[in-house]
């Protein structure tokens, strides 16, 4: 077993242990300012506290998965994952997987005191089925009148190829204000096979599945969306899947994002981007990700009084 993770099992539900995940983006710099993960930005913003990153949470997956499928988990597996309540640090959170199948299982995550934090789908490919988040998609309203997001259209393509890349050792800049050793320092679940190369099955260092966001993420502005602003947004959806993974620490990769769908909540007007990361080359592809990004209305000072409610 990759992971030194306590696993325990009862009536067919996989669980970890509880975990205190760590908010480290805190310095995190949103469009010229703090973001919703510093504390006195997310009260200003109607929130209790700077909630911690939601890929945070993955992590408390990726021993159970192994436990399933192995070593494929990080090869082709995909987990799709919808938000249900934020965590502030401090809060203990555990994770379950539940197998329906030899290739699908049902994922959740509770605080200590059993509020639900997400749901999710995991697969492993290539034949993952509809996805919990694909699913959510299909049943998409139509956006409807759009403010900040008015410049936006389905089909929108990134202005440009993204060369990305995730050394140990590299700031990830002002999206994501450290470093994957400083991240390995404080993550919930750890294996070797994130800093090993003789430890992983592939000879080389993978990055953990929380960080797959972060790769995919720290260069957007290059995508060069027409999203107004200044404005604090924050993840609503995320789903990650390995196509060819896993992916490698200090290798080169190549990203093209498309907007597939555009929404909007009470608080929020939504755009959904397909990242996909492909080998330095761009022939190959090798993960991607699936992004419900919630930008928050009554953080755009232009927003029109009479369209908040």
């Amino acid at each position: 077993m990759s992971f030194d993770t306590l696993i325990t099992e009862q009536d067919g539900v996989f669980s970890g242990p509880f975990r205190a995940p760590a908010n480290m983006l805190i310095e995190q710099e949103y469009g010229g300012h703090k973001s919703i993960h510093d504390d006195a930005e997310a009260e200003r913003l109607g929130f209790k506290a700077g909630p911690i990153e939601g890929p945070t949470h993955f992590s408390q997956f990726d021993p159970l998965l192994v436990k399933l499928w192995g070593k494929d988990w990080f090869e082709r597996g995909c987990i799709s994952c919808h938000y249900k309540n934020m965590v502030v640090e401090g809060e203990e959170v555990q994770a379950f997987v539940q197998p329906v199948s030899d290739t699908r299982a049902d994922c959740w995550a509770v605080k200590s005191d059993g509020t639900p934090v997400l749901e999710a789908s995991a697969t492993l490919g290539p034949d993952h089925g509809e996805t919990l988040l694909e699913a959510r998609m299909a049943k998409l309203r139509p956006a409807g009148e759009l403010i900040i997001l008015s410049d936006l259209s389905v089909g929108m393509v990134g202005k440009q190829d993204e060369p990305i890349a995730m050394a140990a050792d590299q700031n990830m800049g002002a999206l994501y204000p450290f470093s994957l050793t400083e991240k390995l320092a404080k993550i919930t679940e750890r294996t070797a096979w994130f800093d090993d190369a003789e430890a992983s099955p592939w000879g080389k260092p993978i990055v953990p599945t929380e960080m797959i966001s972060v790769l995919a993420e720290y260069s957007n502005r290059m995508a060069g969306f027409p999203v107004k602003g200044p404005t604090i947004g924050l993840f609503a959806d995320l789903e990650i899947r390995y196509v060819n993974g896993p992916i490698f620490v200090g290798e080169p990769y190549l990203i093209r994002r498309e907007i597939v769908a555009l929404s909007q909540g009470r608080r929020t007007e939504n755009y959904w981007t397909r990242t996909r990361i492909f080998d330095e080359t761009g022939t190959t592809q090798m993960a991607e990700t699936l992004l419900n990004h919630g930008v928050l209305k009554h953080s755009y000072e232009a927003y029109p009084p009479e369209l908040l409610v």
